[in-house]
């Protein structure tokens, strides 16, 4: 099982594969650091791709619940307690 700590690497780096953020490292992202608007200045479109990543990664499923999915993507780390409580066993 992974640690808390390996997940969030994890998506650090998913999240700057996925996006081909080209001017950040995976370490450069702050765990509890926004992922909108400020933080890393992603975007709704962003936010479907990580979503569709995320899917075909770990086997979570983001429904289209936009308060819900505000809370799930503000940070790396509340993504990650998302894929810890809801990935396929």
């Amino acid at each position: 099982m992974q640690t808390a700590d390996t997940i969030e690497s994890d998506l650090k780096t998913l999240i700057v594969d996925a996006l081909a953020l080209e001017d950040i490292e995976p370490a450069e992202i702050e765990t509890d650091a926004p992922l909108f608007v400020e933080g890393l200045g992603l975007d709704s479109i962003d936010a479907l791709e990580l979503a569709v990543v995320l899917e075909e990664s770990y086997g979570v499923k983001i429904d289209d619940d936009p308060e819900r999915n505000q809370v799930i993507f503000a940070s790396v780390r509340n993504l990650a307690e998302f894929v810890r409580q809801n990935r396929a066993k």
